[in-house]
């Protein structure tokens, strides 16, 4: 029997850890090292990072399933909804995925489930940004995106390099609608590479993927 039951307490734990903000994370590390704030290495905030990431992922795994069942079913819009061949699509490419507004929606619910929602809220933001045409209100997003994903310690802060950060606080001197390119083309890169292959592993995909094609099937077997 797994010891992941309800109400267990290593359970608890690594979703209360889970759930704490980056910054809450790193100050044990700091502590148990003896650096001052002030003096934080590069490499501590990343390991924060990372071990927020594991337990998210420690979270979604097959055999918690059960145990958390309202939430790993992710709710994936309505499944009666989205076209068998809009769903097939989804594991064709992750443009397909993007493409799509249910797709987008699935793999959104699915990224909450691992603590990581913030790498895709901010490639939307992005998207949204490059409609932009007052120059006025151009500059104020930029601020406004910088400042909740972008900036050391923000919010919802994506897991991007120092280099990238400070060449994007750089083009908010100038803002345009390319000032965020770079920042949005790693995060994607980490989304397509790290997140999408899991989530078209997971049983709620696995399970509207058959579903889909089931649904398919029955419409040709009428034709």
């Amino acid at each position: 029997m797994s010891c992941w039951m309800p109400g267990c307490p290593a359970l608890t734990m690594c979703r209360g850890l889970a759930a704490l903000p980056i910054t809450c994370l790193e100050r044990p590390m700091v502590q148990r090292s003896h650096i001052s704030p002030s003096s934080l290495p590069p490499s501590l905030p990343s390991r924060a990072k990372d071990l927020k990431t594991r337990l998210g992922i420690l979270l979604h795994k097959p055999e918690l399933g059960h145990k958390t069942a309202s939430s790993s079913k992710l709710q994936l819009g309505s499944r009666r909804r989205d076209s068998s061949r809009d769903v097939l699509e989804w594991r064709e490419s992750f443009d397909q995925l993007l493409k799509s507004k249910s797709g987008v929606n699935a793999f959104h619910t699915f990224l909450k489930t691992e603590f990581s929602e913030e790498n895709l809220d901010f490639w939307l933001a992005c998207e949204d940004f490059k409609k932009t045409r007052s120059k006025t209100k151009l500059a104020s997003k930029a601020n406004r995106i910088f400042e909740e994903f972008v900036q050391s310690e923000a919010p919802r802060e994506v897991n991007i390099d120092h280099e990238t950060r400070e060449i994007t606080r750089k083009n908010l001197s100038g803002a345009t609608s390319a000032c965020f390119n770079e920042a949005q083309a790693k995060t994607r890169t980490l989304m397509e590479k790290d997140s999408y292959p899991r989530f078209l592993k997971s049983a709620s995909y696995q399970d509207m993927s058959r579903q889909a094609a089931s649904r398919g099937a029955s419409k040709r077997s009428h034709t």
